[in-house]
């Protein structure tokens, strides 16, 4: 009889360890589901998030694109103005005095250009045109050597807005001057890097052009990403960085 007491209690002992493990799985299938479910709808939101980004930056490259043919399209009007407004000047049988006023007006054309583009050491290059349209204002430089002078500028132009570069120059910071490295995309773009770190890209103002500091931590992270490709020598590639494309300038 206590032999069957015995085997009674522990057939009952078992069937309650049973019943706790059961219950216990079961707690753990649904935390586990529940935990299934929370990563899915955060992968499901990444997804989506990703996706948003991609088109983002799909629809940034196609701008900056757009850009980059926009600014060359304008460097070759320049030029086939210039070409077109020689031929007919020899086809006239125009000497230097009729060339002059051509070029002038070419010159005063690519300085319109120069001044409305990205703001890459516009004075240097203004002063070149300036000095070149002094030259043949006073006759120091025969018309046909200014043409071919005003034609390598214009190349030297078609050049700024097909490459990157790393380069230095003095950019206005709050109203000073400060000597800053710059990278520039292309026509497109220019970043700033000051010696403290602090970096910025120039943004388009009303009148003109503005350096502006980068507040945003990515977009810190981005231009200084930047600046360190270009350090390397690295001049081609797919870099994210702030949207600070010529589109709105003047």
């Amino acid at each position: 009889m206590s032999r069957l007491l015995t085997c009674a209690a522990l057939l009952a002992g078992s069937a309650s360890v049973s019943a706790q493990s059961a219950d216990k799985m079961a707690e753990t299938l649904i935390t586990l589901r529940a935990e299934v479910e929370q990563l899915n709808s955060e992968l499901t939101l990444v997804r989506d998030e990703s996706k948003t980004e991609l088109l983002g930056l799909n629809a940034q490259r196609a701008e900056l694109s757009a850009q980059v043919e926009r600014q060359q399209l304008a460097l070759k009007k320049l030029a086939e103005d210039l070409t077109a407004r020689q031929q007919a000047a020899v086809e006239a049988g125009a000497g230097d005095a009729e060339l002059k006023p051509v070029l002038l007006a070419t010159v005063q054309e690519v300085e319109a250009q120069v001044r409305a583009g990205l703001p890459f050491r516009t004075e240097e290059r203004l002063a070149a045109l300036t000095e070149l349209r002094t030259q043949i204002e006073s006759g120091a430089l025969p018309p046909s050597r200014a043409a071919n002078r005003l034609w390598a500028f214009i190349e030297d132009e078609f050049r700024l807005s097909r490459e990157n570069s790393l380069q230095k120059q003095t950019i206005t910071l709050d109203g000073q001057p400060m000597l800053a490295d710059v990278a520039r995309v292309g026509a497109v773009m220019l970043f700033f890097r000051l010696d403290d770190g602090t970096v910025g890209s120039a943004v388009p103002a009303a009148g003109g052009w503005s350096f502006e500091v980068a507040r945003e931590e990515l977009d810190q992270q981005r231009i200084a990403s930047l600046f360190e490709a270009l350090s390397k020598q690295i001049r081609q590639g797919w870099f994210e960085l702030p949207n600070a494309l010529v589109g709105g300038a003047p």
